[in-house]
């Protein structure tokens, strides 16, 4: 019994023997191979994972931050204005679309052609999209394909940043209130933009102008630029992004005009509405309310007015740009990487 259970224990023994023989000759067979393709992925991955966390979208700045460099380049009566002649968001020629191609190339270069096939598409068709749209929509720069189309858009399109806004009707109200004492009859206050209209007064107070931060105007509404930064949804990244205070007086009409693209919504929070004032976009026309937000797509043809007495005064907006909710979080950052201000 014992002399057949050690026969039996050593052939046990040499199997075993023989198996990790076999183990470690199949990874001397396939080491060179293998081994280096999985060296180079970790290589390239780890790569990849320091460039994208290196060029990731720059945060909103703290309002402390802001106190250096008042006196930025592009100020004028603290309003900041595009000082660059191939600036995508001002510029209106043939060699536009080449150059959104060249940048949303360099873009997958860097990252990834993965979820680019809408941006893609547009940037290939732009010229024939925006000369063939019906004129009831049709955004003067980049129309992108395939989204949901309407000229105002539901609550709950951006729901957190808009039950955010609204509780914070009262913090923007308090912060306008302050910088309208300001204005007098004989000039147009530090920081405030008077913008063309064929009759009345419309005037603007930027805090970010095409995706440009204005720190003088910032540090003026400190409570409102903390605000920005919280919003989830909010352009402010790439020249299509805009947040101010817009300023309608009585017997003021703004022209039927388009935006310039189709990728946001333009939220339109209501700080002073009153009666007769009306929104027209795309033919349907709203009415603002004070502490609500009213939400609307401005590459459709739109326009508003202010058909109130002198003693109405004058209607108020907080204006800020959202992104389009179908607009996927890759082409987000593939589209703030070609419209980069200044790019």
């Amino acid at each position: 019994m014992s002399l057949e259970w050690l026969v039996a224990w050593s052939w046990s023994l040499d199997g075993l023997r023989d198996c990790i023989a076999t183990g470690i000759q199949s990874v001397r067979d396939c080491d060179t191979t293998a081994v280096a393709t999985v060296a180079g992925l970790l290589v390239l991955f780890v790569w990849y994972c320091y460039r994208v966390g290196r060029e990731q979208p720059r945060p909103y700045v703290s309002v402390n931050a802001l106190m250096q460099g008042a006196d930025a380049d592009g100020l004028q009566n603290g309003y900041v204005y595009c000082q660059s002649p191939e600036c995508v968001r001002c510029t209106h020629n043939e060699g536009l679309n080449q150059k959104l191609y060249h940048n949303l190339q360099e873009y997958a270069k860097r990252y990834s052609w993965s979820g680019m096939g809408r941006i893609h598409k547009g940037i290939r068709e732009q010229g024939r999209y925006l000369n063939s749209r019906p004129s009831i929509q049709k955004p003067e720069v980049f129309f992108l394909p395939d989204l949901p189309t309407t000229p105002y858009f539901p609550r709950d399109a951006q729901k957190h940043d808009v039950e955010l806004l609204e509780r914070n009707f009262q913090t923007i109200l308090c912060e306008f209130e302050a910088l309208y004492k300001a204005f007098s009859n004989c000039s147009l206050p530090q920081g405030w933009k008077m913008n063309s209209t064929p009759s009345g007064e419309w005037v603007t107070f930027y805090l970010v102008n095409q995706g440009v931060c204005v720190p003088r105007n910032c540090r003026k509404c400190p409570r409102t630029y903390r605000l920005l930064g919280s919003l989830r949804t909010c352009i402010g990244n790439n020249v299509f992004g805009n947040a101010c205070i817009s300023v309608l007086s009585p017997g003021t009409v703004i022209t039927e005009h388009y935006g310039p693209t189709n990728i946001r919504i333009r939220c339109h929070l209501g700080l002073k509405t009153p009666s007769g004032c009306e929104l027209v976009v795309g033919g349907e026309p709203q009415c603002w309310a004070e502490g609500r937000c009213l939400l609307f797509d401005d590459s459709f043809l739109h326009m508003a007015l202010h058909g109130g007495s002198a003693e109405d005064g004058p209607r108020v907006v907080f204006m800020v740009d959202l992104w389009h909710p179908n607009v996927a979080a890759a082409e987000r950052q593939a589209l703030d990487f070609i419209f980069a201000p200044g790019r």
